[in-house]
């Protein structure tokens, strides 16, 4: 089974420029931890509730500061056609809980979460996943 079987395809995107307190209205009405970063058509990044709390609130940064200035900038993401096990895998090596799904012209089309892989039978796929993203050290978020 293919990723862009159980990925979210209503996706919101925030753009550099716009202020982290837009950024985090949007994580509010969409339930949502993270959201992606585009510049025009170009993906760019990922903010997540922890870089608006780590990165801006405990550096003392306002909630008009810019997007790009807290913004996870290493940008993980998979491709719409890869199978749901390779990603829960690269989940767990990655230690993060969701990826940014692009076609492969590197367009977004669909957010996957851990917990869209744990919908349905793929209840070994998200085990894997989970496995990683839980162990302790290493990376947690896509910086």
């Amino acid at each position: 089974m293919k990723i862009s079987d159980c990925m979210t395809r209503d996706v919101k995107l925030v753009s550099p420029d716009q202020p982290i307190r837009e950024a985090a209205r949007f994580m509010l009405s969409a339930d949502a931890g993270s959201i992606p970063v585009g510049d025009g058509d170009r993906l760019v990044g990922m903010i997540t509730d922890r870089d608006i709390a780590v990165r801006a609130v405990a550096e003392g940064l306002g909630p008009d500061t810019p997007v790009r200035e807290v913004m996870s900038g290493e940008l993980l993401y998979v491709f719409e056609d890869q199978s749901i096990e390779e990603v829960a895998e690269n989940m767990s090596d990655s230690q993060v809980r969701r990826f940014p799904v692009v076609n492969r012209e590197k367009k977004l089309v669909g957010i996957v979460s851990l917990g869209d892989i744990s919908q349905g039978a793929h209840h070994e796929a998200a085990h894997r996943a989970l496995d990683g993203v839980t162990d302790p050290g290493g990376a947690h978020s896509q910086t």
